[in-house]
């Protein structure tokens, strides 16, 4: 679907219509119009209107959006900015949906190249084209803060993808404290009960950290080479604003970091909580197997069948035996409380 927003600056007013006339080319457009194009889920037909014949772009740039539709199995094209001609290119990816919801994730949710969400932005001085094969909260939020500040929109297609990306940054903020919490609810119970459910938990949470970290570093340095002021199409009073959006991405780097480490120590912890009770455990077992081979060998010597033997004729030999099993049984206990071994 082809959604449009447009700053009409005779009226002041956006204009909002899925089905506006647009110019045959870009070049034909009213010189003071600054105009918003989104391609949600889009067929082939509308990204051929918009990417080819409207706004004719690089072969490589429309290779790299369609790539989530033409190879699903392979995922999404990492972040990157790229400089052409007459446009800038940036590709960056969102959070999944699942994972901004603000609910638990499906039981069937894996994260894997598929679930990535890829969004694609060529902006000039007075288009901005964004593309996404996915419903995205970034691009509804930046709709409405549109209808809620209706001349921001003349500011340039460089402030508005500004707030797009805030949008996509600031998603990271429920995920990254929601994994912080999961973090401390398994380190306490960890060392009272370490289960194997606990240490499935940690994996699963360690997937999506890692996952994050990946995109959060790719996309550091995307936003950073648009703060520097190395593109001639954001402008130097909207950099100020980059630099904020960077400033949030490196704060989310860095607990990202630290729930990567976290996550890391904690499945230490468990598997040496688990070998200290196993450790135990086996102690235990030891302790009773050295106890049953003191009564074995009792055993065994009255068991042998020699014709000699003064206690077989004995009237008290059999309690004389469990005696001195019963002694060597306390005796052993003795000496493994002297040890400090229980």
């Amino acid at each position: 679907m082809i959604h449009t927003i447009s700053w009409d600056p005779t009226s002041g007013t956006l204009r909002h219509n899925d089905a506006l006339q647009l110019p045959h080319n870009y070049v034909d457009m009213p010189a003071e119009l600054v105009l918003w194009i989104d391609l949600d889920n889009p067929t082939p037909e509308e990204e051929s209107r918009i990417l080819d014949t409207f706004l004719h772009v690089h072969p490589l740039t429309l290779e790299d959006i369609t790539k989530p539709r033409r190879d699903p199995e392979e995922g999404p094209h990492l972040p990157k900015v790229e400089e052409f001609a007459d446009y800038l290119f940036v590709i960056v990816n969102p959070l999944p949906n699942e994972m901004t919801s603000g609910k638990p994730l499906p039981p069937g949710f894996r994260f894997d190249k598929r679930s990535r969400p890829q969004l694609s932005a060529i902006l000039t001085h007075r288009l901005l084209i964004t593309h996404h094969y996915a419903p995205l909260p970034c691009i509804i939020e930046g709709q409405m803060h549109l209808e809620r500040h209706v001349d921001n929109l003349r500011r340039g297609p460089d402030y508005l993808f500004h707030l797009i990306l805030d949008g996509i940054v600031d998603d990271y903020a429920p995920v990254v404290e929601q994994v912080g919490e999961q973090l401390d609810l398994i380190e306490r119970h960890m060392f009272h009960r370490p289960t194997p459910r606990l240490l499935e938990r940690l994996l699963r949470i360690k997937r999506r950290v890692s996952y994050m970290r990946k995109t959060l570093i790719l996309e550091r340095e995307v936003l950073a080479r648009l703060m520097r002021g190395e593109f001639a199409l954001v402008e130097d009073r909207e950099i100020v604003y980059y630099r904020n959006v960077y400033d949030h991405l490196v704060r989310y780097t860095e607990l990202i970091e630290s729930g990567r480490e976290m996550v890391s120590d904690l499945m230490q912890s468990h598997l040496s909580v688990t070998s200290n009770r196993l450790n135990e455990v086996m102690k235990v077992l030891t302790m009773i197997s050295v106890m049953g081979l003191l009564c074995s060998v009792i055993a065994g010597i009255y068991g042998m069948n020699f014709k000699h033997m003064p206690e077989l004729e004995w009237p008290n030999g059999y309690y004389f035996a469990l005696g001195l099993m019963g002694t060597a049984v306390s005796v052993s206990l003795t000496v493994f409380k002297w040890k400090k071994w229980f």
